[in-house]
C-alpha cells in the first residue's frame, strides 16, 4: 500500500499552503466567506471527530496573520485519516478546506464507494496508465472530472454537477444556454392561413 507515503506527502505539501490575503497572488488559502460559514466547516471538523476520524492536521482557526486579518475567517487546511463510508463530513458537501482520506483495495470497489452518494461535483483520478484513468472516470457519476490533476476549471468546459450537486452549469457554451430563456416568436407578415375556412 502506498497510503502512508501519500499521507506523509500530502501533510508535507498541505503544511507549506500559504494562508493570506486572497488578492495576493502569492496566496494559496484566502478566508472563508463569511462567519456563518467558517462555522458550519468548524462544526464538520467537530462532527468528525466525535463520529471517530482522526484529525490528522490542521482543523482550527489560524491566529497569527497580522492585525491587518484579524477580521478574516481563516481556517488551517484539514485533514482527516481513519474515515469510514458513514461518516457525515464523508457523506455532505462540506464546502471547506476539509479532506477525508479513505483506502480502497479495488478499482471496482472504490468506484461503487465513490457513486454511493446523492452527491457528484467533482471527481480527480491520479494515475500512471492513462487508459486506466480514462476508463474509471467514465463509470464516476460526477460533473467534473480530472486525471493527474485536480480542480483547475478552464472557462471554455464547462462544469456542473451530477445529482445533488451544482443548479445548473457554468463557463462554455452550456453556461450560457443554462442562463438564456428560450422565447420563439413567429410573426405573419401576409394573409393569415387557415385550413379551416
Amino acid at each position: 500500500s502506498i497510503m502512508d507515503q501519500f499521507i506523509d506527502g500530502l501533510v508535507e505539501r498541505t503544511k507549506k499552503l500559504r494562508i493570506g490575503d486572497p488578492m495576493d497572488p502569492n496566496t494559496d488559502i484566502g478566508p472563508m466567506a463569511h462567519i456563518l460559514q467558517r462555522d458550519k466547516v468548524l462544526a464538520y471538523i467537530d462532527i468528525g471527530v466525535k463520529e471517530g476520524a482522526t484529525l490528522l492536521y490542521g482543523g482550527t482557526q489560524v491566529d497569527g496573520l497580522g492585525e491587518e486579518f484579524r477580521d478574516g475567517y481563516f481556517l488551517l487546511p484539514t485533514i482527516f485519516t481513519e474515515c469510514s463510508d458513514d461518516m457525515t463530513i464523508v457523506n455532505e458537501e462540506v464546502f471547506g478546506m476539509v479532506m477525508t482520506i479513505l483506502s480502497f483495495s479495488t478499482e471496482e470497489e472504490v468506484i461503487s464507494r465513490a457513486n454511493n452518494t446523492e452527491f457528484g461535483l467533482a471527481a480527480g483520478v491520479f494515475t500512471k496508465d492513462i487508459q486506466r484513468g480514462h476508463k474509471v472516470v467514465q463509470k464516476l457519476k460526477a460533473g467534473a472530472t480530472w486525471i493527474n490533476n485536480y480542480n483547475l476549471a478552464p472557462m471554455q468546459l464547462p462544469w456542473g454537477g451530477h445529482k445533488h450537486s451544482g443548479v445548473g452549469s457554468e463557463n462554455g457554451l452550456s453556461a450560457i444556454e443554462a442562463w438564456t430563456q428560450w422565447k420563439s416568436v413567429y410573426l405573419e407578415m401576409g394573409d393569415l392561413y387557415c385550413p379551416y375556412q
